[in-house]
């Protein structure tokens, strides 16, 4: 699940002890978690500004810890700790006052945020007794409240320039991790979210490469991001993002960003929004162009269909009408403009293919298929192995001339592509398919 506005969760888990410790997981209902932290920190007597403002921070400093996913992102298997050392305190079973069960049950939807940021702040607090920090002092809200101040610049006090986000949508907290391992071919927003937190990552770590599209398409670029992350923080660099990559990302990421911190960078607007959101339609140029394209065929090869379109970079009439002829298909509404619901669903019907794909086009050693075509434009080892086999193919029939295998699919490897579909039988559409591909295998095998 790519990073999205953030909830309210339906319930958190919470470890009873220190992070490390041999103590249980228990999961409560999120409010009544709410309540019996308020109840074992707050006095049920202070003024109701008071007590407020506490609750407020309560709230979101839990909401900031299931957004970051602080603690999955580490390797646990819990939402909060009940330690204070750490988090806040949760006595489990308690007597909860009934002043501070209404104060809840009335803000529960809100959360506190940043000025121009959308994450829950952390709203770091303690008791200003026997315990201070740079946060919220709990009892200090009480000579505040009794100066006057009400909640909302009790928080701004100790919290700067602040703002309280209500009406938050309640749902399931369910972890980010898309459930697969995401690799070259993959398609959609955890892709892209993979893409943006790996950039960031790299203002840091200036050894990742850039990606230069967070377009939600896993390429070469955003594998090669992916593997030297993995060399960096002594993952295995296989260039895909499994379990183990996913929160490591995400926990690097929060660092970075400092999410879990009163100076933080924080997480805008525009920073969540999807990049792949944007209209495309008639007259656009460039790479989201040639991607929209590279879509468009893939799909209609592998429906066995014949519109096949040239992969240009250029919204023309074909692409126009291949855009048209695929919202019929699915239902979409017939303008030839790719908006949000076009590229969603072009995305999901992408990656539902290769993941329907038999074992032998799947991604798996040099010889197989790398999970998504090979056309004019692309990079790296699959184009090295697919001028390979050209080369061992020309070498043995004759049918067209060797080409340099450097990796790099330009003008001369399309035109030896063309040559051998030709010679197969097969479509000449220059683009190599998984039924171009296995082809190939196969000659290459036959003749070595």
């Amino acid at each position: 699940m790519a990073q999205t506005q953030p909830f309210i969760p339906k319930t958190i888990t919470v470890h009873l002890g220190s992070p490390d410790s041999n103590a249980i997981n228990v999961t409560d209902d999120f409010a009544s978690y709410v309540k019996n932290v308020a109840s074992s920190e707050i006095y049920p007597t202070w003024p109701e500004e008071s007590l407020r403002a506490n609750i407020y921070a309560i709230i979101t400093f839990a909401l900031n810890r299931i957004y970051t996913e602080y603690y999955k992102s580490k390797g646990y298997n819990f939402d909060i700790t009940n330690t204070t050392a750490y988090d806040q305190a949760y006595v489990r079973g308690r007597e909860i006052f009934q002043p501070i069960s209404r104060i809840v049950d009335e803000i529960i939807d809100s959360y506190v945020v940043k000025d121009g940021q959308v994450q829950p702040y952390y709203t770091q607090y303690c008791s200003g007794r026997d315990t201070y920090c740079r946060g919220l002092s709990q009892w200090g809200t009480v000579t505040l409240a009794e100066r006057g101040y009400t909640p909302y610049q009790i928080l701004r006090y100790y919290y700067g320039n602040v703002g309280i986000v209500e009406n938050v949508p309640v749902r399931s907290n369910v972890e980010s991790y898309p459930g697969r391992p995401l690799k070259l071919g993959s398609a959609g927003e955890d892709v892209r979210t993979i893409q943006q937190e790996l950039n960031r990552i790299g203002k840091n770590y200036p050894a990742i490469p850039t990606i230069s599209s967070t377009d939600g398409i896993f390429g070469q670029q955003t594998q090669r991001a992916v593997t030297k992350f993995q060399e960096i923080f002594n993952l295995t660099p296989d260039g895909a993002v499994g379990r183990t990559t996913w929160y490591k990302i995400k926990n690097i990421y929060n660092g970075v960003k400092n999410l879990n911190d009163l100076e933080t960078e924080g997480i805008t607007e525009s920073e969540i929004r999807s990049e792949i959101s944007s209209v495309i339609r008639q007259g656009a140029r460039g790479e989201q162009v040639r991607y929209l394209q590279y879509l468009l065929n893939f799909i209609n090869l592998m429906n066995n269909t014949n519109n096949q379109i040239s992969v240009d970079g250029i919204f023309g009439n074909a692409t126009k009408n291949a855009v048209i002829n695929f919202q019929k298909r699915y239902d979409l509404t017939p303008d030839g403009i790719v908006g949000r619901s076009t590229r969603n669903k072009l995305l999901s019907v992408y990656e539902s293919i290769l993941n329907d794909l038999p074992e032998e086009y799947k991604p798996y050693r040099n010889f197989y298929y790398p999970g998504y075509i090979l056309l004019k434009g692309s990079k790296g080892d699959p184009v090295k192995q697919l001028q390979n086999f050209l080369n061992t193919v020309a070498k043995n029939t004759g049918a067209f001339s060797k080409i340099t295998a450097d990796g790099v699919f330009g003008q001369k490897t399309a035109d030896a592509v063309i040559a051998y579909q030709r010679y197969k039988g097969l479509r000449p559409t220059g683009l190599v398919d998984p039924e171009t591909w296995i082809d190939l295998r196969e000659d290459y095998i036959k003749y070595t």
